[in-house]
């Protein structure tokens, strides 16, 4: 047997007064760094449905399902495809989505690996078009103040949120008051250029 290392010999009289290196996971858990990303939580309250998560996630481990019958959106997460990259939660503009620093992501069926957020959608009053949820629009009106009164798309659902006014379902709408409803982007354009220029 070979004579030990004087740095072998110092690591285990080390190992004997200070304990063992490995730490006594699942029992203990071991301490992360402060830029860990571990299992994504989503703060349902914020999430406002915009579909930005959606859009930024390579590895296709979320989904939106506009469902027009019920009026709602699903923004689904399966967790068991998330790569953990940050990226939906930097492109998330209500900072609904967080990296916490749990890890242990092991399930007993794959159904419990998916997580849904649901929210009321807002359509277009002219062709039904879907333009956004509901609250995603309450909270772009917060975000601008005042300068939502500019745009009848944002102003609308806000004094229907706050009560102020009720919606007339009739339809019965005066001289040019299509500009004062609820319209998508093209609807809104061939709206205004139809009864202000006549075109």
């Amino acid at each position: 047997m070979k004579t030990p290392k004087i740095r072998e010999l110092g690591e285990a009289i080390r190992a004997l007064v200070g304990g063992p290196y490995t730490t006594k996971y699942p029992y203990e858990q071991t301490p992360m760094a402060k830029e860990f990303r571990g299992i994504l939580k989503c703060d349902s309250e914020k999430c406002m449905g915009c579909g930005a998560c959606i859009e930024v996630c390579p590895a296709d481990s979320r989904k939106l399902e506009d469902d027009k019958k019920k009026e709602t959106r699903k923004i689904i997460y399966y967790s068991d495809k998330c790569i953990f990259c940050g990226q939906c939660e930097a492109a998330c503009p209500s900072e609904a989505l967080k990296h916490i620093n749990e890890f242990d992501l092991a399930n007993v069926t794959r159904d419990d690996y998916t997580e849904v957020v649901e929210k009321a959608l807002v359509f277009c009053e002219k062709c039904g078009k879907t333009i956004s949820t509901k609250q995603h629009l309450l909270w772009i009106a917060d975000k601008v103040g005042e300068l939502a009164y500019s745009n009848p798309t944002l102003w609308i659902p806000l004094t229907r949120e706050l009560n102020i006014v009720e919606h007339d379902k009739t339809n019965a709408y005066p001289y040019r008051s299509g500009h004062i409803v609820m319209l998508c982007p093209d609807c809104r354009r061939e709206t205004w250029l139809h009864e202000t220029w006549g075109y």
